[in-house]
């Protein structure tokens, strides 16, 4: 070492720690300030206005658009990797004012890109698409090249008016028609000696022998009877007029009263021939048909008004159907219907609506429709049951169609009863009112209008808004989204009351994926009317992942949950096995909630929430994949509300979200081995109602615990997927 070096060595040797210090850092204050000057400024705002103009990536996630970063990375909310959504580019001058061309997967997964390749989600190739909706004043639509038209499999039919038919479809059984019951009684005290017809079933006719009855009334009758007789002859009367004229109307009281205790002309002639009593009398049937019933034995005692037969005359019958109360505007009196009988497949009889029940069955949610059939030849039978339906074509409004009935009048007592004009029934006498004033139309006169109708694929309904796309006139590939007000659904079609004229044409087929596309780029969509924020995965728990787990909060039960297995999703059999890890931690966290056990609840959705992270989703494609993805962002969250819940209440109500996916997600994605049921309780959180998944067959109630541990039933079973791509689900 030198002796300079030894000499400063030396002095820093002597000097404190503290003052190098306070030296060390003045001078670098100093040394920023002489740097930091006006001109280093300058420079700086040069370098962030030349970045400006250069422009900056803007990252974004493929299932949450409203997630934009300036650098590559990992979603914050699912973890998926971000791509590139935009670029922020410099102002438009009037020579750049031309709109750059962007590319967009045909199935929309991410953003539209400023540049074309391979989709970073499915791999399918980028097409060239336009969206039209960023000039100020300009309706908010979307422009797509022929190839993206192709791959996204747009059709689009004309709007128009024609007459369609609804088709009603109902269920139901054959009764007796109640208007052709008869009731053969004693009118008179007596017993019954005899029972000529002695079981049930017997046809009779009219005038057949049925009951030979002993009465000591009838006897003192009769001997009136012969009294009465003997008083009419004029050796008797002794000539006198007005003694012959009393004793002729005692004769005929005394005849009327044997008419209304069921006894024919021929019988008191008879007893007025004989001129001697008897205490016995037969009774005949006072109309045709079937025994269905009787009532006494043979040697009982009876009394007046006892029944001893009920006779049914089953040339008439009625069909009982319950007709749902989405149906009962297409439904009229008079209005014919075919059915079919369980006895008799292929075959089709034809009846008459002739009553709609004023009132609503609570519990089925449907009303009571009775028909009049003619059985002339007896091949109908009571309690059979029958398939029915009626066709109703519509008008305008959602009139019935009826030109066979129009302009003609009809009994509001007996539809069969149709005349040309005005009259009076022949059954009951009632007078005729024209069909006009029972619902039914007529198009023949020119006056009805038929009604605007679109197909029923064409609208995208939420709750109460309805959404159509609509191609833009002479431009093709561009559709415009359009709320319209919607009438009731008629088979295939949909009635438009508002929103449309005819001629324009609406798309029917990649509604969805156009829909998916506006909600990516932020624009008004189905579900976000007003655009600007995109649509939410899941509208269900949505209040439940802002925090809030009270129970009057909980949303309404998701409408999905029963049929999801039928869905033919591409999932390879392996990807059970996958998923088994994920069901076990859901498992435990059910097991956890029925026995109050919190902090175990906690623990088990911890790893739920990594099994689920660490479940390979590159073992699905298509469909199968962005269902996965979709409900995987739900149960994450919930996962996370149970992980991180205050109390047990609080986990128990993001349960009841988890749970909601589970078992969509169980349904479509199979289980590898051991079957888990479905579980419902009607009571939990304020009788909205929950459901679950558990493996035992006895409830295990994951909302109730200890207090109600055994509440809820078992709604199906779920198992391993089939080959078909459903679960088997033995029940």
């Amino acid at each position: 070492m030198n002796p300079a070096a030894k000499k400063t060595l030396a002095i820093f040797s002597k000097t404190p720690m503290l003052l190098i210090v306070i030296v060390a850092f003045a001078l670098g204050y100093t040394f920023k300030g002489i740097v930091s000057t006006a001109p280093r400024a300058a420079s700086t705002d040069a370098i962030g206005q030349s970045q400006d103009e250069a422009g900056e990536e803007i990252w974004t996630c493929s299932m949450h658009p409203q997630i934009r970063l300036p650098e590559p990375g990992k979603c914050p909310l699912c973890g998926m990797d971000l791509v590139l959504a935009a670029e922020k580019s410099k102002p438009k001058t009037a020579s750049t004012a031309k709109r750059e061309p962007k590319y967009a997967c045909s199935m929309f997964c991410v953003p539209p890109m400023s540049r074309p390749g391979k989709c970073p989600i499915c791999g399918m190739e980028m097409v060239e698409v336009e969206n039209s909706g960023g000039e100020e004043g300009a309706p908010r639509s979307l422009t797509l090249s022929p190839m993206a038209q192709k791959l996204a499999e747009i059709e689009t039919v004309a709007v128009g008016r024609k007459t369609v038919s609804a088709e009603i479809r109902m269920v139901g059984t054959i009764d007796y028609d109640e208007t052709r019951l008869g009731y053969i009684t004693a009118w008179v005290p007596g017993r019954l000696d005899r029972l000529y017809v002695d079981y049930t079933g017997v046809p009779v006719r009219k005038g057949d022998h049925l009951v030979y009855l002993y009465s000591p009334e009838l006897s003192t009758a009769q001997t009136e009877l012969i009294e009465a007789l003997q008083r009419t002859k004029p050796s008797s009367a002794g000539g006198s007029s007005l003694l012959n004229e009393r004793a002729g109307a005692w004769l005929e009281d005394i005849r009327e009263k044997f008419r209304l205790w069921g006894l024919t002309d021929a019988q008191i002639a008879e007893i007025e021939e004989r001129g001697t009593a008897s205490d016995y009398m037969t009774i005949y049937a006072p109309m045709g048909g079937i025994v269905i019933h009787k009532n006494v034995l043979e040697g009982s005692y009876v009394k007046t008004g006892t029944r001893i037969y009920t006779i049914a005359d089953l040339s008439h019958l009625w069909v009982k159907l319950d007709a749902y109360e989405t149906d009962l505007a297409w439904l009229r009196y008079g209005q014919e219907v075919e059915f079919e009988a369980e006895a008799y497949p292929g075959e089709t009889f034809t009846g008459t609506v002739a009553f709609i029940a004023p009132v609503l069955d609570a519990k089925t949610r449907t009303v009571k429709v009775r028909v009049n059939v003619e059985n002339s030849d007896g091949r109908l039978k009571p309690e059979m049951f029958v398939r029915a339906v009626a066709h109703s074509e519509v008008a305008a409004g959602g009139r019935v169609i009826d030109a066979e009935l129009a302009g003609k009048w009809m009994c509001p007592m007996h539809p069969e009863i149709v005349k040309d004009g005005a009259d009076d029934c022949d059954r009951c006498g009632m007078p005729l009112v024209r069909t006009e004033t029972l619902g039914f139309v007529s198009m023949g006169a020119g006056d009805v209008e038929a009604p605007l109708v679109i197909p029923a694929s064409a609208p995208l309904i939420t709750g109460k808004r309805a959404l159509v796309y609509v191609e833009v006139p002479d431009e093709p590939g561009t559709y415009q989204g359009r709320e319209i007000r919607l009438g009731p659904r008629v088979g295939n079609h949909y009635i438009v009351f508002d929103g449309l004229e005819a001629g324009e044409r609406v798309v029917v087929s990649g509604n969805f994926k156009i829909d998916s596309a506006m909600q990516i780029m932020a624009q008004p969509s189905m579900m976000s009317p007003e655009g600007g924020q995109p649509a939410p995965t899941h509208d269900h728990g949505q209040k439940q992942n802002e925090g809030s787990a009270e129970t009057d909060q909980m949303p309404s039960p998701r409408q999905d949950l029963d049929g999801l297995d039928g869905l033919k999703l591409n999932i390879p059999p392996t990807f059970a096995i996958e998923f088994g890890p994920v069901l076990a931690a859901y498992l435990k966290t059910q097991e956890a909630l029925s026995h109050d056990k919190h902090k175990p609840a906690q623990s088990a959705a911890g790893k739920f929430r990594d099994a689920l992270a660490r479940v390979d989703m590159n073992l699905l494609t298509g469909d199968a994949h962005m269902a996965w993805m979709k409900e995987s962002v739900g149960m994450t969250k919930a996962a996370s509300d149970i992980s991180e819940s205050a109390d047990i209440q609080k986990a128990r109500a993001a349960f009841a979200v988890l749970s909601e996916s589970m078992i969509v997600t169980t349904k479509c994605y199979g289980v590898a081995a051991e079957p888990v049921h479905r579980f419902h309780c009607p009571m939990a959180f304020g009788d909205r109602g929950g459901d679950w998944l558990q493996t035992k067959d006895k409830t295990e109630n994951p909302y109730f615990g200890s207090a109600m541990f055994r509440c809820g039933v078992k709604k199906e079973t779920i198992g391993p997927r089939s080959a078909g791509g459903a679960s088997d689900a033995p029940n």
